[in-house]
């Protein structure tokens, strides 16, 4: 123990360590190169100093052209980079943005004088680092061809079967020729220059020796010096051409020292061994693993283990759908699928009309449409919400208070208790942005089968014939003391003519453990105390069909009494909308409330508007209106605003008073600014189409030849400015003379700007709107175009971009290559024979391909001297997935009806299980609304789960008919 003491040192090796970094594993198939990428970080870092730094700042040329353009580069790239920044989106298209973005501004900034100024040429760089690619990539794609092949002829292991995934070949590809091109960039000849060294001096701890402590500390002080002892003694070169005679016949490069005149040398490059040494310890690690089996049969290490069981333990949440994408298959299916549904399905083909001529076909036809069961209760909790479906965070969120036994939340000073609704109501919309199994399964079943689990008999694809489909031991729907949820159809749901509504809503009996005893998509419900539910169907026209309307007339006239009071329940709101719109919808519906209801219709709620809002009644002589209008579309989709909507007054003839908001009128006006400001992080994918309108607008005005006068060296700043928007107004003039094309897009782009304008706005203010917004798009894109234009135009003059043709870099690296890189044994010119010209034609339109600045400023040149024949809704932006609510209503003992709007103004984006779920004792077979603890997964953080930051944003009282009559007739009698 002493000696093993007196031995312990710098140099002391933890071999429990060592074993555990030797055996460790990594998800299949192997990322073995993230060790890669940690060296190369670690010695780009260590080979560039700070003496670089003040290199650049001294010899940099002080004019501010050079730190604008920086500047100007580094913000629009950030700006391009910065919806990725930070996180990981899908789909795995975004990662091919990411990447093209970083190519764009490396190619940019490398023309630049920041890295001459620095002694770095990046043309090697560069050159090198797309040579070694290419040749790598093609090099392991063989590789693993004929590893595939001997397995498939049965010469190795059956487990190598799996093929391996192109993004990690192209990885190790990538990361070893960046290790290749550091070492060139930093060792470069210099390993050759020098005397090889001999075999008890090289070794990686050579400088660690004793007695010599002091002379690497002096070493290691003197960063250049340690630096070339390094190349010297790791990178040194590990023999001549004549130590491996059969290597000699095959080897690529052969670089050679300049010692005096340059002579051709038999060393074998460094670079080119240690390409080599890489790409056989890729093999090498490839074979063991795939040949043996290691890979997959090793256990994975405890860290792992604990790191997959994490992601495991996490709910698989669908994001908020981007409505601004320009790439999205489901976008493009949902407007297809609308115009469709409005032709052919409502146009000539009604669901309701179907299910109306089904009814009468079979006995006791209002059985279908009619649920009594609920009336004999002496009093009754229930619920309301709409537009779920959208981002699984927040529509589990909703589902999660829904489904607790009970909710304490604060209203002004006190903490209400508000048990379970016993029956959920869901106002339409339940999936986006179009209805299909993925949509319905994912968005809208998935969250509320978290918040309250279905019975464990249940199975997903059993399609329920004979409804209602009550649990064992249950004999009638009244007897059955669980939730229940009754739903209708909103415009989304009825994108495909309601055929994924009928099959996942009549046609199932379960959504979580709410029990859906439904069977067509309108209905009534009769509610204790005289209260009654009318859920109503619109489809698309906004209105209920003659048979629908017939059923209510009628039952209004057989069962609702006229002390009865009725909740009116639709998709879209058509009262406020209406005004907005300056429309008049929902005739039908409005002659059902006024001249059959006629009065008794005391509430009438709504989605659509994904925002909270309720109008009270201005008391009045009127009585055949309705007294309360009611707004909630907070069930889990993106947030609306609400100051849009604040002037709304009149309604039904009567006048109408806001009386609550959410989110507050205030807040909406702050929030809206959002599209200013987050829309390109919320809605990336846009950039496809906005790259695709701004070319249009700007594409005839390439190139602005005659820039001059702006770089007039004599010009105040002041100059400056006003010679380039001078050239801005120039271009527009241009466009609008001589561009039909651009001139053309502006027109189009003019009358889509109008239109998008509400048409209750006034003509001359739709046209003033259009008009402003076109010019702000306009302005940008010209600006833009110039911006480009000014910055070729300084590195032409300064000789950094247009030296010389199209390859200018290929035709650099050639010059190189044949210089640093002899071939005395003719290899690349049989490797073009052997690939039909495909050698050197990859890698030179490559090169070409990479520099993009070079390309456009050889074009701008080739068109200035010769001419061209040298040539050959607002809010859903944003995707707010806070402020969520729903609303819950208590029909009391005495007829009052008890409105309470709960909401939640943040949405947890991590989730992770309930320890209280998981741990609850439960018995077979019970029921999920029986647990205390029903939902599956809590917020990460406790203070900001659902259930802990709900709050009450409104509460009011409706009295029933009855009442109103009686105060009626007693007022009139006082009088």
């Amino acid at each position: 123990m002493g000696l093993e003491k007196e031995h312990s040192g710098i140099l002391d090796i933890n071999m429990e360590k060592v074993r555990t970094i030797l055996t460790h594993t990594y998800p299949y198939p192997h990322e073995h190169s993230r060790h890669a990428i940690i060296a190369v970080v670690i010695g780009c870092l260590f080979f560039i100093s700070s003496d670089n730094m003040h290199t650049l700042i001294q010899k940099l040329d002080n004019n501010i052209k050079w730190w604008s353009m920086y500047a100007c580069l580094l913000g629009f790239f950030y700006f391009f980079s910065s919806p990725f920044v930070g996180k990981t989106i899908k789909p795995s298209y975004s990662n091919f943005s990411r990447w093209y973005i970083g190519w764009i501004l490396v190619a940019a900034v490398y023309h630049l004088p920041s890295f001459q100024s620095m002694g770095v040429d990046m043309r090697m760089n560069l050159s090198l680092f797309l040579t070694i690619y290419i040749s790598s990539i093609f090099v392991l794609l063989v590789f693993h061809l004929v590893f595939l092949g001997l397995w498939y002829l049965g010469l190795v292991s059956r487990l190598a079967g799996r093929r391996p995934e192109i993004l990690t070949i192209v990885q190790n590809c990538a990361v070893l020729s960046v290790a290749c091109c550091v070492f060139y960039s930093h060792c470069g000849n210099h390993a050759l220059n020098e005397k090889r060294l001999g075999r008890r001096d090289s070794g990686l701890f050579s400088l660690w020796k004793k007695g010599e402590t002091s002379i690497w500390l002096s070493k290691f002080l003197k960063i250049y010096e340690f630096k070339d002892e390094i190349c010297k003694s790791w990178f040194a070169p590990v023999g001549s051409a004549r130590d491996y005679p059969l290597l000699s016949k095959w080897v690529i490069y052969g670089e050679f020292s300049c010692s005096g005149p340059c002579e051709s040398s038999d060393e074998i490059s460094p670079i080119y061994s240690l390409w080599a040494t890489f790409i056989g310890l890729y093999m090498a690690n490839y074979v063991v693993e795939r040949s043996t089996g290691w890979a997959l049969t090793h256990p994975l290490s405890v860290e792992q283990t604990e790191k997959l069981k994490d992601e495991q333990m996490k709910p698989n949440f669908l994001d908020m759908v981007p409505w601004y994408s320009g790439t999205s298959a489901d976008l493009f299916k949902t407007v297809f699928d609308l115009l469709v549904s409005v032709t052919v399905f409502v146009g000539r083909f009604d669901m309701r009309m179907m299910q109306a001529a089904m009814s009468r076909v079979h006995e006791g036809a209002k059985e279908d449409f009619l649920y009594d069961h609920l009336s004999v209760k002496d009093h009754l909790w229930f619920d309301f919400m709409a537009d779920t479906g959208d981002g699984g965070n927040s529509s589990y969120s909703v589902a999660r208070l829904l489904a607790q036994p009970s909710l304490y939340a604060f209203n002004d000073e006190s903490l209400l208790s508000l048990p379970r609704g016993d029956l959920l109501l869901i106002g339409g919309d339940l999936a986006y942005p179009n209805p299909s199994a993925f949509t319905y399964e994912k968005r809208f079943f998935r969250p509320f089968e978290y918040a309250l689990q279905p019975p464990s008999w249940y199975k997903d694809e059993h399609i329920a014939v004979d409804k209602p489909e009550l649990p064992f031991g249950v004999s009638e729907l009244k007897r059955y003391d669980g939730p229940q949820c009754f739903v209708i159809p909103g415009n989304h749901d009825w994108f495909d003519g309601l055929q994924t509504f009928m099959r996942y809503i009549c046609h199932k009996s379960w959504l979580g453990g709410w029990l859906m005893p439904q069977k067509k998509s309108y209905f009534a419900l009769q509610l204790p105390k005289g209260w009654w539910v009318f859920g109503l169907d619109l489809a698309l026209h906004c209105d209920v069909d003659v048979y629908q309307f017939k059923f209510f007339a009628e039952l209004i006239k057989e069962k609702v009494r006229e002390t009865d009071s009725v909740i009116i329940m639709t998709h879209e709101p058509n009262w406020i909308l209406d005004w907005y719109w300056d429309d008049v919808t929902g005739k039908n519906v409005s002659h059902l409330v006024k001249d059959h209801l006629k009065g008794r219709c005391r509430l009438r709620m709504a989605g659509d508007l994904h925002h909270y809002m309720r109008h009270s009644r201005v008391p009045s002589e009127t009585h055949d209106s309705v007294q309360h209008l009611l707004v909630n579309g907070c069930g889990g989709a993106f947030l609306h605003p609400t100051h849009v909507f604040s002037n709304f007054d009149k309604a039904y003839g009567a006048t109408y008073e806001m009386k609550a908001a959410y989110p507050s009128v205030e807040d909406s006006s702050r929030i809206a600014l959002g599209n200013i400001l987050k829309f390109r992080k919320k809605n990336w994918q846009f950039d496809f189409i906005g790259g695709f309108i701004y070319f249009i607008l700007t594409f005839s005005m390439f190139p602005q030849c005659n820039l001059g006068h702006i770089l007039h060296k004599d010009d105040t700043f002041s100059g400056h400015v006003k010679n380039f928007f001078s050239t801005v107004w120039d271009a527009f003039m241009y466009m609008l003379g001589q561009s039909y094309v651009s001139s053309t897009g502006a027109l189009l782009l003019l009358v889509a700007a109008i239109s998008f304008v509400p048409s209750k706005v006034s003509r001359k203010r739709r046209v003033a709107i259009g008009v402003l917004h076109v010019s702000a798009h306009l302005s940008a894109a010209l600006i833009l175009m110039l911006l480009m234009e000014l910055g070729v135009e300084i590195c032409v003059q300064h000789k950094l971009l247009a030296t010389s043709g199209y390859h200018t870099l290929y035709e650099w690296y050639k010059s190189v290559e044949s210089e640093h890189f002899p071939d005395p044994t003719g290899l690349r010119t049989r490797i073009e024979q052997w690939t039909f010209g495909l050698y050197p034609a990859c890698i030179k339109y490559l090169m070409s391909a990479f520099d993009v600045p070079e390309v456009m400023a050889v074009t701008r040149t080739n068109i200035c001297k010769n001419g061209l024949n040298s040539l050959s809704r607002a809010f859903s932006s944003l995707r707010i997935a806070n402020y969520k609510s729903f609303t819950r209503f208590h029909i009391k003992e005495d007829g009052d009806l008890e409105v309470f709007t709960l909401a939640v103004d943040k949405v947890p984006k991590e989730w992770k299980l309930d320890p209280e779920w998981d741990n609850e004792v439960r018995q077979p077979q019970m029921a999920s609304h029986n647990r205390k603890y029903p939902s599956k997964w809590r917020a990460n953080a406790f203070h900001q789960d659902p259930i802990n930051t709900v709050r009450i944003v409104d509460q009011f009282e409706i009295q029933p008919t009855y009442k109103l009559q009686v105060a009626a007739v007693n007022g009139s009698m006082s009088h």
